[in-house]
């Protein structure tokens, strides 16, 4: 049976700074009240004109990615791209990405997980792999918040939270056992759906509607997170999942080299590493500096870990997520 590995990375985030002090001069916040209850102290945002977009910024750090895994567009044989912002309705980012990067037909899977999003589309693609179906995966995470936020002091809890930004990794087939990706966990809880979610525009809220039907202070295209509500299970589950993924491959926490979680709350990563007892250099945080990008957070800190040196080969590396839906998930990596 195969193995799937990771053999390039790539980032890409807009080059516009928005720090907390910018949010501060549109919105009733500060730079205190943000750092204390989210951990963030910038973040990046799409600026009109700079001609990025989710899909432009997919193909920025798939190329990137491709390039150091010297392997070429016409040797990807699937593209799975995570996004809670695509570009339009349909058709979705990842053709887009296939046509941008010039590649013949290749199928390309859009996955609609939010922040869980990357390492439901590494699962997918890991899964190809191993059953010998394809060689070559191109997973990319990309998000363009800014463009849907609320930047009054009514959306201020949730906008201050999101960033811009896409990261990417080239997953290939390997027949060494006991490396590449050991094992990916997904989990999801939908009753509580609603309490981080978008519900408009869609089906039920389509912009005609949202204008004759809302009044200004009550329009549901913007996000809502229930936020206490969010972190608690947040912190539950990101252990449980943890656990899930050491366990499965007889594995202790002691064994982690590197966790890098989903980047939604600075807060929830610390909790989730004073449980385990890991030290500062076992966990990757960069939330400080792009925020949450939803789906890719987690491809974007990888790839920086990894830049940085702080990913070695032979290092087992667990990458976990929870997000909207509620999904969840964890993926076990010796690199």
């Amino acid at each position: 049976m195969y193995t799937s590995r990771i053999v390039g990375m790539g980032k890409y985030v807009p080059e516009n700074v928005v720090t907390n002090d910018d949010l501060s001069n549109i919105m009733e916040t500060n730079d205190a009240w943000i750092q204390e209850r989210t951990g963030i102290k910038e973040r990046r945002h799409i600026k009109k004109g700079d001609g990025n977009s989710t899909a432009v910024m997919g193909v920025k750090a798939a190329k990137i990615a491709l390039e150091r895994a010297e392997i070429s567009k016409d040797e990807v044989d699937l593209i799975v791209f995570a996004t809670l912002s695509p570009d339009y309705y349909f058709p979705g980012c990842g053709v887009q990405v296939q046509e941008m990067l010039d590649i013949h037909t290749c199928p390309a899977l859009d996955v609609r997980n939010q922040c869980s999003g990357f390492i439901y589309g590494l699962s997918v693609a890991d899964q190809f792999i191993k059953t010998g179906m394809y060689k070559n995966v191109l997973v990319i995470g990309s998000e363009n918040h800014s463009g849907g936020l609320d930047f009054t002091t009514r959306g201020r809890s949730v906008s201050v939270i999101f960033g811009d930004g896409a990261g990417a990794a080239v997953l290939t087939r390997s027949e060494k056992e006991g490396h590449g990706i050991l094992s990916t966990h997904l989990h999801s809880e939908g009753k509580h759906a609603m309490e981080l979610s978008l519900k408009g525009p869609s089906t039920e809220y389509w912009v005609p509607e949202i204008i004759a039907d809302n009044p200004q202070e009550d329009i549901p295209y913007y996000p809502y997170m229930n936020g206490q509500f969010v972190f608690k299970n947040a912190v539950v589950r990101f252990a449980e999942v943890i656990m899930e993924g050491l366990k499965t491959n007889k594995l202790e926490v002691a064994d982690i080299d590197m966790l890098v979680p989903h980047q939604a709350n600075l807060r929830i990563s610390q909790f989730i590493q004073k449980k385990f007892q890991l030290a500062d250099d076992q966990v990757y945080n960069n939330i400080q500096r792009y925020g949450n990008t939803t789906a890719a957070s987690i491809p974007i800190a990888l790839c920086e870990a990894w830049e940085e040196g702080k990913v070695k080969e032979g290092d087992t590396v667990v990458l976990a997520a929870f997000g909207s839906g509620f999904t969840w998930g964890s993926a076990i990596i010796r690199w």
